[in-house]
């Protein structure tokens, strides 16, 4: 069977797409290959204290040495963390501007506030950094010596105050869990931040408060706050004399937080690769590990620590809390 030769017309046209498609596809590649050639923006969405700052600073400085080069931390704070999100949404998606973002902005926004950007399909997962389970704490004049003493006061005193880093924070969520488990109202007061809800609770300005281990664990070893629970099935090895919550009087109170590195949709598989090897050997280095124990920050096993699922547990955390928190009414103000 013969086969008829193509005009000569036709093959300059098929040749000429083909270079082009080439030259389009160069760029990219010769951008993951020799990246990173400049620093790194790690955007924080939150004030600089809380404890998705002190994650990202601890892993930004142990990724730099795999990467060659500076990752510095701008921290993007507002709106429960949904305008350091736009930042990122809107950047480039070549590498060079990344976020660390946690639970409350990567899932529970998407429940709470008309964004400007979809939070299963504009983000690039990177790599899951850490875990933490959330903490009851109170001032350091509170009364009680245990948790359900410490429920028995929450009842007898209605106008309690409770400190989160804003509507749908962590400890925003998990004190709307913790009053409706213990048939207890509380007056919610918003910062913008968890550091700064932690320095008036350590004044004595707010009552109480859901806190992130990774912000309340120095404050109760300085023994400036009362810890009464860990929102957790387990103990913290940082603080071993602080009961769970099964154990204190309230079964079934869990509520844990996490952190991840996040980039723009679009960025080149290699080096969203890159950038995964580089927070992974960061999560293997000992001081990193010694550093996050000590504030109550669990590092993931590595099989939980590739893009694929991270991607696989945003998605089923959205899945999982959207509802919730629609039917809790919580709206940003």
């Amino acid at each position: 069977m013969s086969t008829m030769p193509l005009p000569r017309r036709r093959l300059l046209k098929l040749a000429a797409a083909n270079l082009a498609l080439t030259t389009l596809a160069l760029p990219r590649i010769a951008r993951a290959q020799t990246y990173p050639s400049r620093p790194i923006t790690m955007i924080v969405p939150y004030t600089a204290g809380g404890p998705t700052d002190t994650v990202g600073r601890v892993v930004a400085e142990r990724m730099r040495a795999e990467l060659g080069q500076p990752v510095v931390l701008e921290n993007v704070a507002g709106a429960g963390g949904s305008i350091g999100l736009g930042r990122l949404a809107r950047s480039a998606p070549d590498g060079y501007t990344i976020n660390v973002g946690n639970w409350s902005a990567h899932v529970i926004n998407g429940a709470i506030y008309s964004l400007l950007y979809d939070l299963k399909t504009d983000f690039e997962p990177i790599a899951l950094l850490a875990q933490a389970p959330q903490m009851v704490v109170a001032k350091k004049a509170t009364p009680a010596d245990d948790l359900k003493g410490f429920i028995a006061w929450l009842k007898a005193n209605p106008k309690t105050t409770a400190g989160t880093a804003g509507i749908g924070s962590p400890p925003h969520i998990g004190g709307v869990l913790f009053q409706n488990m213990t048939d207890i109202t509380l007056q919610f007061v918003h910062y913008r931040g968890v550091a700064l809800a932690t320095q008036d609770l350590v004044a004595g300005q707010i009552d109480m408060a859901i806190a992130d281990v990774t912000t309340a664990t120095p404050q109760v070893r300085a023994g400036t706050i009362k810890a009464y629970a860990v929102a957790a099935p387990t103990r913290l090895p940082a603080l071993p004399d602080v009961p769970t919550a099964d154990e204190a009087g309230l079964p079934g109170f869990h509520v844990a937080t996490w952190n991840a590195l996040f980039a723009p949709k679009g960025t080149p598989k290699a080096i969203i690769e890159k950038l995964n090897a580089a927070a992974v050997t960061a999560l293997a280095d000992p001081a990193v590990r010694a550093r996050f124990a000590a504030v109550g920050q669990e590092i993931p096993p590595r099989e939980q620590q590739t893009p694929e699922a991270l991607a696989a547990l945003n998605k089923a955390d959205i899945e999982k809390w959207w509802p919730i928190v629609k039917a809790a009414n919580i709206k940003a103000e």
